[in-house]
């Protein structure tokens, strides 16, 4: 999915990553054949970058970026307590994260943009990317809550 470069910063070798609007760095090395990235060869060029779109793989796959950190969590909610809201399709702001965590029973998971319904159980929570609409769904009794993450 795409994501909006926020910033650049160089890895251990000196390499350019790209800082993303989701909190995950991205590689953005100038290496022709393989990667035509002229731009990121000056600071003019990567100054020019900022708030363009690039494509995040971490994001398809839902992975939550690392040193997020725990800031607040919903109450626990049941089949007959779960918020409306959140049986329609509703995202979290930029750059706030969430995991559904499943305490007994289990929710039904949807994000139409990933083509992406699975079931969520205490072994399997779900995780929430920014500004990705997504809903659930109780099967029979359950008990979660949602928990949201931001960069320190």
């Amino acid at each position: 999915m795409q994501r909006a470069i926020t910033g650049f910063a160089t890895d251990a070798v000196g390499d350019p990553i790209a800082l993303l609007s989701c909190g995950h760095p991205q590689h953005v090395r100038h290496r022709p054949p393989l990667f035509a990235r002229p731009w990121v060869t000056t600071q003019a060029g990567r100054a020019g970058m900022l708030g363009q779109p690039l494509e995040c793989v971490r994001c398809d796959r839902l992975e939550l970026p690392a040193g997020f950190v725990a800031y607040k969590r919903t109450p626990e909610f049941s089949e007959t307590t779960v918020p409306r809201g959140l049986l329609h399709d509703h995202t979290t702001r930029a750059g706030v994260w969430a995991t559904i965590v499943v305490l007994a029973g289990s929710l039904r998971y949807h994000v139409e943009a990933l083509a992406l319904t699975t079931t969520l159980t205490p072994d399997t929570p779900g995780i929430v990317a920014p500004e990705l609409p997504h809903r659930v769904e109780a099967i029979g009794a359950v008990r979660f809550f949602v928990e949201f993450y931001r960069a320190p």
